[in-house]
């Protein structure tokens, strides 16, 4: 049953999200939920004051917060500098535990991947509107301001990932497609993370707002933690929505100062 939003932008389909506190995880995918959906992805904007909001609330939580993005682990670093932060990378293929940590690779980059790009990139030339994101494992086409070619780059896409790339998959998000290795999801990636101190043990609150985040919310689920919907969509997995990313900065920035009046807050 759903509930009306409340003033912090909650809603609550069933209860109300518990305050923060050092019991939690907070994993939290980036564009469309801690950041406002740009046209492309390099002209997306950081709010002031983000990065040093996430920095403190890492601290709060000893460390038990990630990134967890389609984007790549440079990319994230790129947003949120100069701080990093424990992230997943690339819908799970690149992972890092601890902030200048090594990056595990769940994949390596195939032969066909090249080949597609290269093909993409002649299709894109006669397309304005069309943008490409080489992410190194993965490879997103984003047609938001080309909402024509969608049927076109389906259709397309389905025929050469069948033929040159069985190992992959075409996953729908936000205006556009990414194509991801199978078996490496959002979801692999909380349960890595889950796996490692300082995330162990802990509840995992997944914060995501498309269908690209499906598998995150399951695998906090899993670990009895909460799913939390960003924005308009709906999702049959989240209990909780936030109507934007910026009630959840919000809801965060409230959190963080909670933390710090009540002793909680962690400092180094």
């Amino acid at each position: 049953m759903s509930g009306a939003e409340g003033g912090n932008g909650l809603t609550a389909h069933s209860g109300s999200l518990p305050p923060l506190d050092r019991r939690w995880a907070l994993l939290l995918d980036v564009d469309g939920t801690l950041l406002n959906i740009a046209p492309t992805p390099e002209r997306v904007q950081v709010p002031a004051g983000l990065p040093e909001l996430l920095r403190s609330l890492h601290r709060a939580l000893a460390g038990a917060l990630a990134l967890v993005s389609g984007r790549s682990l440079a990319g994230i670093d790129a947003l949120f500098g100069p701080f990093q932060f424990p992230a997943a990378g690339q819908h799970g293929a690149e992972l890092r535990i601890w902030p200048g940590a090594g990056t595990r690779l769940a994949a390596t980059r195939p032969d066909g991947l090249d080949a597609l790009l290269k093909e993409l990139s002649a299709v894109a030339a006669r397309h304005p509107g069309l943008a490409l994101e080489d992410k190194g494992l993965t490879l997103a086409v984003h047609y938001r301001q080309a909402p024509r070619c969608e049927a076109m780059l389906r259709r397309l896409l389905a025929d050469r990932v069948r033929a040159r790339l069985p190992d992959y998959e075409i996953l729908e998000s936000r205006k556009a497609f990414d194509l991801r290795a199978r078996g490496t999801t959002k979801g692999t990636a909380v349960e890595a993370l889950m796996r490692h101190p300082p995330f162990r043990g802990r509840l995992p609150a997944f914060f995501g707002d498309d269908a690209t985040d499906r598998d995150g919310f399951a695998a906090a689920l899993a670990h009895g933690g909460l799913a939390v919907q960003v924005g308009p969509r709906r999702s049959d997995l989240a209990r909780y929505t936030l109507a934007s990313p910026s009630r959840l900065r919000a809801w965060l920035a409230a959190e963080a100062r909670r933390l710090a009046d009540s002793g909680e807050a962690k400092t180094d």
